[in-house]
């Protein structure tokens, strides 16, 4: 029960704080850690080949960022258990709070939604920045809505249900080791010049570990969908063009995971997300997701953002169950 109750902690603090943005922040730590593993790497098997030098490096580090994780992880756990059961459970549901976030998800894209009601298109353009990795200074007002949509459906999975699941499954260990993979993936995952073959470990790890979550998700995002239809009515959220979209649209992505729950919020919408976008001055084509069936507005963002919450809220109410029948066993 030790996990249910930790998990209970967690979404408290998220729901009161959302993600903190502070040095200490675990995420931010393990960011630095990355950053100097991969100065450390990156060039440690120049005697090979490039190619060859650079994928064991990115391998070597992987693994490294894991290890330091694990056992750093294993050692604060096990001192905080030693104290009392409640430390323990306390450093438990702090970790996960760490991990998931719902709330920022929520507040960084609403913001890109206020700025364009209150403020204007380049704070908006500005406030989208924070949030995404494509250039976002000459996105007219349809690009930056359909970006922060598009960035809410991703991170449903990515952000909020994947470390529910994990932390179901394994704890807060497993759940940070996620977190881990996640971040390596968002700094060296790329597939350009510098780290094609150096982050290509990293990419391929984080493809594993949201394969299952991704689609988990999907499936917990129709079924919210048509909860909201039933709330809402079809005229704000159409489950049946979402299953359509989904089962016709969920591999239109270079990753595999990505387009599993842009393809149901894209259906759901009746908007077309995706198509291409510019990444460090360059043009990268991706295909459209979804069918043009309406000019994409402002109150998709809320509209995403409630599919987030509802979809997280349902996952997080299947696995603590889960976890509660397991424990009375």
């Amino acid at each position: 029960m030790r996990i249910v109750y930790a998990m209970c902690i967690g979404f408290v603090l998220d729901m009161i704080f959302g993600d903190p943005c502070r040095t200490f922040h675990p995420i931010r730590i393990l960011g630095r850690l990355i950053g100097r593993l991969e100065e450390r790497f990156y060039h440690s098997f120049s005697g090979l080949s490039e190619r060859a030098g650079r994928r064991i490096g990115g391998f070597c580090m992987a693994l490294s960022v894991l290890f330091l994780t694990t056992v750093t992880l294993l050692c604060l756990r096990y001192m905080s258990y030693q104290i009392c059961f409640a430390s323990g459970v306390l450093f438990d549901g702090s970790i996960f709070f760490f991990c998931i976030a719902p709330k920022s998800l929520y507040r960084e894209s609403m913001a890109v939604y206020q700025a364009l009601q209150d403020k204007g298109l380049d704070d908006a353009r500005y406030r989208l920045s924070w949030i995404v990795g494509r250039d976002t200074q000459a996105l007219p007002e349809e690009g930056v809505i359909r970006a922060a949509v598009e960035t809410v459906a991703e991170n449903t999975s990515d952000g909020v249900t994947a470390p529910i699941l994990y932390m179901a499954l394994g704890g807060p260990i497993l759940c940070m080791l996620y977190k881990a993979v996640n971040t390596m993936d968002s700094m060296v995952g790329y597939r350009n010049g510098k780290y094609r073959d150096f982050g290509a470990f990293a990419a391929r790890l984080d493809d594993a570990a949201n394969f299952i979550p991704a689609r988990l998700t999907a499936a917990f995002m129709l079924l919210g969908v048509w909860l909201l239809r039933l709330a809402e009515g079809s005229e704000k959220y159409d489950a049946g063009n979402a299953w359509r979209i989904y089962l016709r649209d969920r591999g239109k992505h270079a990753s595999p995971n990505s387009a599993q729950t842009e393809s149901v919020c894209a259906g759901a919408l009746k908007v077309r997300l995706a198509g291409p976008a510019y990444y460090f001055g360059k043009k990268v084509e991706k295909p459209f997701i979804g069918d043009d069936l309406r000019k994409i507005e402002r109150e998709d963002i809320k509209k995403a953002n409630l599919m987030m919450l509802v979809t997280s809220f349902l996952i997080a109410i299947a696995v603590i169950e889960l976890r509660v029948v397991l424990c009375l066993k």
